[in-house]
């Protein structure tokens, strides 16, 4: 059964499911953070382990989101949609039901998988239903408002499921929702791949981008524990770059590439990629400092952290509905633009957290700016990340975007919490007896470089990004058509 989606009540409704799955994908990156202390009580976790419970969904999210991507478009996005969902919400089952370690860790990878899968596939969906212009900014608005609410939405989620029903529910209510989804998508979603020759799938190009992002993101994500300078990590991204190299080397001869290389002619889709790595730099880890300096340094239950969370998941659903009309109006350029600017003045703001400091003065205020700016980076960057994209490359674009925000996100993360555990090392072996001293000067040192990533964020948007594009783009929405986009 494939619906038409002919008119804007099915196309509403498509884009209803859609979000909805997404929004599950999304939390579920943070919706562990706050039930972090539970679960590792309860399944014996040592301290070196209980990151994985994240990090294995990190990986597995960010090492097969490109060949997800890829997928959507040779066999089917409708397809590889519902069949990521069922992978997730089974996997979610099984996580909920862990009885040690190595059983969640499994879980929450096979969880990422499931994601990497639905994710690249339901955004190209987007793109291919919803004209682009005015109707695809709209679209894309709620998209992003759903997806950049996510992440706070899942330490609210998380802190009231841990506290009231247990941690298992932080996986649990996964499922019903997914499955839900998945069974529901026949009705309201078409079924569209693009496919020039049948069987033209590149397997080679395939194995080598997955094992060499896979294992980047491992390198990255395990550097923290392993050392940036260790043997181990050096190793791993050696070999990383060994699989990168050889997939570009694969993609140059292949008759029918993974990855068209011809799509990074079109310039604004290079910057807009360039400007979602820094968007995950820096923001990803903003989620976890807060919730660490809520819990750790002025005292807030693992409800109490969620709650806090609220006014910064209204002001990003507030500033992305907004953003997807500034961009029919000025073009993707300076919304991005602003939104990067606003998100350093956040991260600067919150580079001032203070031991006796209080939610008021350090955390509601910076949020809210953060939250604006976050919806204001993340709805244009979308936008721009598929613009002037053939139809038959959408699954890839969407893959791409995706990718370059997970990884940065592993990236950002794994780095700012070296330098805060570094810093805050440092702080104690000086004397300092206040733990939450030491803490607080690591999160301090954190937020900083995170601004340094934003700002790197902006001159990229600046610089890479083509003004001329963003102009024909708001003019053409303007006017309800399709703008022609120029490559170089």
């Amino acid at each position: 059964m494939s619906p038409s989606l002919t008119t804007p009540q099915a196309k509403n409704r498509a884009l209803a499911l859609l979000a909805l799955a997404q929004f599950m994908v999304v939390i579920d990156a943070s919706i562990t953070n706050v039930a972090l202390p539970s679960i590792g009580e309860a399944l014996d976790f040592s301290q070196e382990n209980l990151s994985w419970v994240v990090n294995a969904y990190t990986l597995t999210f960010g090492g097969f989101l490109l060949l997800g991507g890829r997928l959507a478009d040779y066999l089917g996005r409708r397809t590889m949609f519902m069949a990521g969902l069922v992978i997730f919400a089974l996997a979610s089952l099984a996580g909920g039901f862990a009885q040690s370690e190595g059983w969640l860790i499994g879980a929450r990878a096979i969880q990422g998988l499931g994601a990497a899968i639905a994710s690249p596939a339901a955004l190209s969906i987007v793109t291919t239903t919803f004209a682009e212009g005015a109707e695809r900014n709209r679209a894309l608005g709620i998209w992003g408002a759903v997806a950049g609410a996510g992440g706070a939405a899942g330490v609210l989620l998380g802190g009231v499921l841990t506290e009231w029903a247990g941690w298992e529910w932080v996986l649990f209510v996964n499922t019903p929702i997914g499955l839900a989804a998945a069974f529901a998508a026949p009705r309201f979603l078409e079924e569209s791949r693009e496919t020039e020759e049948e069987g033209a799938f590149d397997f080679p190009g395939a194995i080598t981008v997955t094992l060499g992002l896979g294992l980047l993101v491992y390198a990255i994500v395990d550097a923290a524990n392993a050392g940036w300078g260790s043997g181990d990590t050096i190793l791993r991204l050696v070999i990383a770059a060994v699989f990168l190299v050889a997939f570009v080397g694969l993609e140059l001869r292949s008759r029918s590439p993974l990855v068209p290389f011809e799509i990074f002619k079109l310039r604004t889709l290079r910057g807009a990629n360039v400007a979602g790595l820094f968007i995950g730099m820096s923001l990803f880890s903003m989620f976890f400092f807060i919730s660490l300096y809520l819990q750790q340094v002025l005292g807030y239950s693992a409800l109490n952290t969620g709650l806090a969370y609220l006014p910064l998941a209204f002001a990003i659903i507030f500033a992305a509905g907004a953003a997807s009309a500034l961009v029919t109006k000025f073009g993707f350029k300076p919304i991005l633009a602003a939104g990067l600017g606003l998100v350093a003045v956040a991260l600067l703001w919150f580079s001032q957290v203070s031991v006796g400091g209080s939610y008021l003065a350090n955390v509601l205020v910076p949020s809210l700016l953060a939250g604006v700016g976050l919806g204001f980076a993340f709805v244009p960057v979308t936008i721009a990340a598929v613009t002037g994209v053939e139809p038959h490359e959408a699954g890839l674009a969407s893959g791409l975007i995706n990718t370059n925000q997970q990884v940065g996100g592993a990236l950002g993360l794994a780095i700012l919490a070296s330098i805060a555990n570094s810093r805050t090392l440092d702080v104690m072996s000086g004397g300092e007896q206040n733990i939450a001293v030491g803490l607080t000067e690591g999160f301090q040192t954190a937020f900083l470089i995170g601004a340094g990533f934003a700002l790197l964020g902006l001159i990229a948007t600046l610089t890479m990004i083509s003004s001329n594009d963003s102009r024909e783009h708001a003019e053409a929405a303007q006017r309800g058509e399709a703008p022609a986009v120029a490559a170089g």
